[in-house]
């Protein structure tokens, strides 16, 4: 049974108090991306609630509310879960995916944030129920191979997240394609997530383009790893 954000030591209400400020505000991404119409999508960020003990079935979550305009969305609007997906704090019903999350949390401890859209392109591989093909240098820097499909699920309990955990599990892509729904994307924590969310749309979008002159061309499984191994450990600023 879940029980009341007071409960909790005034370190974990702190480190919640920060998920909210960048959940609300990495929610914002998703239309400044494209990736949303109306209420629809939505960014959670696991809350580890003993640090020392690392990632468990107590953390929580922090999710968007169900149903609410990315225009009212705000720190405070953020609703607070626990991994049986059931309140802990906020004044509104988490989404509908909070399930779906929850399972991803109390399954893959390594996961700190998953998104959840239904950007075009990418819904559209979904609904054919066809991964997108690493024919992009792009694709396997960050996704180190095809982005896979999983199985259609129905919304509402956590048969979604059954069906992500057990698509990504064996996989190096942080996304996959939930057929006849749309992409999810985890990350090490909600603003990674984020960035998956952003980059699978557009790869699934070049890579239709590409499909309407000709049949993309196939990047070997050796330069894949290569790619794949110099963009996760060497890429960027340490």
């Amino acid at each position: 049974m879940s029980t009341s954000l007071d409960a909790y030591p005034d370190a974990v209400r702190d480190a919640v108090a920060r998920a909210r400020e960048r959940v609300s505000a990495l929610h914002a991404e998703l239309p400044r991306w494209g990736l949303v119409v109306w209420t629809a999508g939505n960014v959670s960020e696991r809350v580890v609630v003993d640090p020392d003990a690392g990632p468990s079935e107590r953390d929580l979550l922090v999710i968007k509310p169900s149903g609410v305009t990315y225009d009212e969305l705000s720190p405070d609007a953020m609703v607070v879960c626990d991994l049986d997906g059931e309140l802990v704090e906020g004044t509104r019903a988490p989404s509908s995916d909070t399930a779906a999350h929850a399972y991803v949390y109390r399954h893959m401890a390594e996961v700190g944030g998953v998104v959840h859209t239904h950007s075009t392109y990418a819904t559209a591989w979904a609904a054919r129920g066809e991964a997108v093909p690493c024919v992009l240098t792009m694709m396997a820097d960050e996704f180190g191979g095809d982005i896979p499909v999983g199985p259609f699920a129905l919304i509402g309990d956590d048969s979604i997240g059954r069906g992500i955990v057990e698509t990504l599990r064996d996989s190096r892509s942080p996304a996959v394609l939930m057929r006849n729904h749309g992409p999810f994307t985890i990350g090490r924590d909600a603003r990674a997530a984020v960035k998956a969310a952003v980059m699978v749309e557009e790869v699934a979008r070049t890579v239709h383009v590409s499909r309407q002159l000709g049949e993309p061309l196939p990047i070997a499984q050796q330069d894949v790893d290569s790619l794949y191994a110099r963009y996760q450990n060497v890429y960027g600023q340490r």
